[in-house]
Order: C-alpha cells, then structure tokens, then sequence
C-alpha cells in the first residue's frame, strides 16, 4: 500500500505507507501533492503514520547509489520536504508507529508533536556509525527541536531508543499502547482545531527561520 490521505472529521491523516517509506523522488512527490491537498482543504490539523514496521527508514539509498550524480538536487528535494512540514501552517503530529531512522526521524521531529509506539520500534539518527555526517540543514533541523543534550544524545552516538527513553529524553512527547499511536496523535491535536493557518505558518516561520534557511539553501 502506498501513500494515503483520510480524515477524522478535520485532522487529515497521511499514511505513509507499509513497508520502508523511504524518500524516493516519487515518495517525496506525493507527499507534496498531499500537503497540498491538507492545506488547500482547510484541514484543522495533520497526523503523518505509518501502516507496518517502519514510520520510515529515510533516504532512499538505493536510488541514491544508482543516481550519484544527482545526490546534491536529491538531498535538496528531501531538505525542502523537511522544511515544509516544519512550517506547515497547521498543527501536526507524528505517529511513531515503528521504526524512525535518519531522515524519517528528522520527518518526525519536523511535526509539531509526536507520539511513539511504547513497546516496540526505534527512533535512531544512525549517523554517526554509518559514516554520513549531518547537512547544515538536518543538524539545524534537530537541533532546533531538541535540548543540547538531547541533541548530543541522539546525534554523536547512533544510539536506539525505544519509546520510554525516547520520551524521557524529548524525542517523543508521548507513548502509547500498539494500535493506539495514531489515535493518540489525533487526541493531541484535537484541542488546536480552529487555529488561524496564516498566523500559525507566520509564527513556525518565525521560530523555525534559521532552519528553514539552513534546509534551503544547503
């Protein structure tokens, strides 16, 4: 199953998909047309889940491996994704409901909330151990998000947290039981319903400018 838009009354919800959800160019093409699709719709609020073992593994790597010589447009497509989820001018949530590694734990940082499977799956920037240092961009992202000793936490070690320690340390900002993620991340967002999108987008973009730029023009 692929990428799929439903509605909770007026919380959107993007599935992502079953299997890896990784970045490919198509990947990434739908995900535009969907937020198009959220924000022209007037939705009240955005959750992003996932429908097997992955939220998402990140970069597609295997399309990267084939399609070296574009490396630098690829990096900025995914950039410019993170960077609008990041402002997107609704109140968003990740439901974290398997694994999150590299850039899809970026994709769930870049929400406003995000809820985590407590029992199972791992919300890892694997970096450090498979040699691919962090863009200006991707660290400002995280680093925008997280506690400095979060960030070092999470970023220097490659380390795998499950959902307890991922919400002890601020990666996550709640848990919850297999099958109740993404109700969860709805719960959350429900009290924000009716917010002006031109004041929200203004005040994200304020807040978040310095990353947003970093993930731009990187």
């Amino acid at each position: 199953m692929g990428i799929s838009l439903t509605y909770d009354e007026k919380i959107a919800i993007l599935d992502l998909g079953d299997d890896e959800n990784r970045f490919s160019p198509t990947f990434l093409d739908e995900i535009d047309s969907q937020l198009d699709e959220v924000v022209g719709a007037g939705a009240h609020g955005l959750v992003t889940t996932g429908g097997g073992k992955f939220y998402s593994n990140g970069l597609d790597l295997d399309w990267l491996g084939a399609h070296g010589d574009r490396a630098q447009w690829y990096v900025g497509r995914v950039q410019s994704m993170l960077a609008r989820v990041l402002t997107l001018p609704v109140p968003t949530a990740a439901a974290v409901v398997g694994h999150a590694f590299g850039a899809g734990a970026m994709l769930a940082l870049a929400h406003d909330f995000r809820v985590m499977r407590a029992d199972r799956g791992y919300f890892c920037f694997p970096e450090a151990d498979i040699r691919i240092p962090f863009t200006p961009g991707m660290a400002a992202l995280i680093q925008a998000k997280l506690t400095p000793q979060a960030a070092i936490a999470s970023m220097t070690t490659g380390r795998r947290f499950g959902g307890g320690d991922a919400a002890s340390l601020g990666l996550v900002d709640a848990v919850a039981a297999e099958g109740a993620v993404t109700a969860a991340a709805v719960d959350i967002l429900r009290p924000l319903e009716g917010k002006d999108p031109g004041t929200l987008g203004a005040i994200k973009q304020t807040m978040f400018g310095q990353a947003v730029r970093a993930l731009r023009t990187d």
